[in-house]
């Protein structure tokens, strides 16, 4: 039976670990994110770091901006892959 290859366990394996690198990834930028809009609010208590302090919050939105450019990016690898099942499930559908 097709259904029980071993390369539809290797593949799905594969997409396991392709979904969980994006996630580690979309919630380390989020993190990214959160603290350097918290070091750059403590920036702007001081006059000589409001400079830095823009830099930290210019760069928290930048990372805020990736987050759908890697869920955008993960779904077009997932579509890529043949993998539209996998789409559907990982958005609950």
């Amino acid at each position: 039976m097709p259904l029980f290859k071993p390369s539809h366990k290797r593949k799905y394996q594969n997409d396991e670990k392709a979904y969980a690198i994006f996630e580690l990834v979309y919630t380390a930028v989020d993190v990214a994110a959160a603290l350097l809009f918290i070091i750059g609010s403590v920036m702007f208590f001081s006059d000589s770091w409001q400079t830095p302090g823009t830099w930290c919050f210019l760069i928290g939105s930048i990372c805020f901006a990736l987050k759908p450019t890697i869920r955008i990016y993960r779904e077009i690898y997932y579509f890529s892959e043949g993998d539209y099942d996998d789409m559907l499930e990982k958005r609950g559908k």
